[in-house]
């Protein structure tokens, strides 16, 4: 870039002072006004974070050889940045930022690091582990909108570990998936599957995110869970998980994922539901009602309380794509 064709103030003799300003002023040249505003925000809370805490040069390098060694060890199947982003709460922050629930919705939570793309799709009432030591588990559960229409041909991810607390991906020479599938909602926007009643387990904790933890004097446990995924169009993206009442770890979840709301208990089948899935009355059984927003619902709650957050900020925004941005009218 020609220097002379650059219409900015000289940058010269940078103080503490004057380098967030300076800073954000040369990143202005930048034409997307969404990551203009963005990096405005992160230069001056970066910059402020720097002032407030008197960040000292070795602090600073510590804080870089850290960031370094977590994207050393993060693979296709050990996503140390996400796990990371959990033990600091801002992957449920962005989460509830970004997919607001009105009430009556489904509420959601954190994805988490073990999600995989090659889940296979399987037809209702399949089991989808093969772990001879886990407690079979049946699973029944209905898919509706806010009107209470059932939602039918919705493509449902779904996931959990095995009963040693281990997902598929932890394990050296994996060959295949297990202990996850993809299925669909039929007509009655229900879908149903057998699985292992799930069990609570430590994050991964031989790695970067784990030292920072001990550090803090936090365990590493999350209490026990099943994930689930839904996608179809016209619907907002929703990713959820069910956790088990009265589990140990309930109220000290290290990635911050549980809500009242998602918290469920295993009953037993009973005769009506051993008679319609072929089990036995005794059999352990997890039932859930699942309740989709669409987009355009969500995309108006999403704007509406990005306004009233700014607003409470002093700071003037106009929404663009769902988005904010500054309001220079």
């Amino acid at each position: 870039m020609d220097p002379s064709q650059v219409k900015i103030p000289p940058m010269k003799n940078q103080t503490v002072d004057n380098i967030t300003d300076n800073v954000i002023t040369i990143n202005s040249l930048c034409e997307d006004e969404r990551m203009k505003y963005v990096l405005e925000r992160l230069v001056t809370h970066l910059h402020d974070f720097a002032r407030e805490t008197r960040l000292s040069s070795e602090e600073w390098m510590t804080g870089l050889t850290f960031l370094k060694e977590v994207g050393q060890i993060s693979s296709d199947v050990r996503q140390e940045f996400i796990l990371l982003s959990d033990v600091l709460g801002l992957s449920i922050l962005v989460d509830s930022i970004d997919h607001p629930k009105p009430k009556g919705s489904t509420e959601g939570t954190v994805l988490g690091p073990f999600h995989t793309h090659d889940a296979e799709e399987m037809p209702a009432g399949d089991s989808m582990s093969h772990d001879p030591k886990g407690e079979p588990l049946l699973v029944v559960c209905t898919l509706k909108d806010m009107e209470g229409r059932p939602v039918e041909g919705v493509k449902i991810d779904i996931w959990e570990t095995d009963s040693t607390g281990h997902y598929d991906v932890q394990y050296e020479g994996r060959d295949g998936p297990d202990n996850r599938c993809i299925m669909r909602s039929d007509g009655s926007g229900v879908f149903w599957f057998k699985a292992i009643t799930p069990v609570p387990y430590p994050i991964p904790h031989d790695g970067p995110v784990g030292r920072l933890l001990k550090k803090l004097h936090r365990h590493p446990y999350r209490p026990s869970h099943m994930h689930f995924m839904f996608e179809k169009e016209g619907y907002d993206h929703l990713i959820t998980a069910l956790y088990l009442r009265n589990d140990p770890y309930e109220t000290s979840d290290a990635v911050f994922g549980v809500k009242d709301s998602l918290i469920v208990d295993i009953g037993k089948a009973g005769p009506e539901l051993a008679k319609k899935y072929n089990v036995s009355e005794d059999h352990a059984v997890l039932t859930y009602d699942f309740v989709l927003v669409s987009d355009e619902e969500t995309k108006q709650l999403r704007a509406h309380n990005s306004k009233v957050a700014l607003d409470k900020l002093g700071r003037k925004v106009k929404i663009v794509n769902g988005l904010p941005i500054p309001d220079l009218d």
